[in-house]
């Protein structure tokens, strides 16, 4: 009897210790397709994060402008970029600080984004008639070139869409709402000084 008892907590130990051994191998198993499946979606998100930076060294090497010396100060007011508009002849400096000072000098950025940068880039000026004004803005036809000129991205063409007047208190022309893209607008008022001209451009396309 006492034999016998001694075979059966033989069998059961020997059980046990197999079904542990067994246990150990299927963990094993599972813990090295844990390491397999995480390694996959490492290396997974190591290539999505290769092939984001590659596309966007690639887009920044499609969009790379002309750079141009543009100066920093003009007349003692700091210069943001350089405004061309070949049609009318016109090619000033654009003010970085909007103020009846600043615009008694040159254009100013009135309002918006920065010069070259996503969204509407809003320059004012006065309709004095001599050289970097906006005198001549009202001559201006759909479909003519304008160029905007900044430090940092360089100069980039945009094409004018649309040409409107508006009243003083108008403001929607600032509107910052541009999907995504570069825009200008510029301003000037009318010879009686009752509306605003303005005048929308945005980025020639690349195409």
């Amino acid at each position: 009897m006492k034999d016998e008892r001694k075979w059966i907590n033989y069998l059961m130990i020997g059980a046990t210790l197999s079904i542990m051994a067994w246990l150990g191998i299927e963990e094993s198993k599972e813990s090295s397709i844990k390491k397999e499946k995480t390694y996959a979606i490492q290396n997974i998100s190591t290539q999505k994060e290769t092939n984001t930076i590659k596309q966007e060294e690639e887009e920044i090497a499609v969009h790379e402008y002309p750079k141009e010396s543009i100066v920093d100060e003009y007349k003692g007011y700091d210069v943001t970029a350089q405004l061309e508009i070949p049609s009318i002849s016109l090619k000033t400096y654009i003010l970085k600080n909007y103020s009846t000072h600043a615009l008694n000098i040159s254009v100013t950025k009135f309002w918006g984004a920065d010069a070259n940068q996503i969204g509407n880039f809003c320059v004012a000026g006065h309709n004095f008639q001599n050289k970097n004004m906006f005198h001549d803005l009202r001559k201006l036809e759909i479909g003519e070139q304008l160029f905007i000129s900044d430090h940092l991205i360089g100069k980039i063409p945009y094409e004018i869409y649309r040409i409107y007047k508006v009243e003083p208190e108008d403001v929607s022309c600032l509107s910052q709402e541009t999907d995504g893209n570069r825009e200008v607008t510029l301003i000037t008022c009318t010879s009686n000084s009752e509306k605003r001209i303005i005048v929308k451009a945005r980025e020639l396309s690349n195409d």
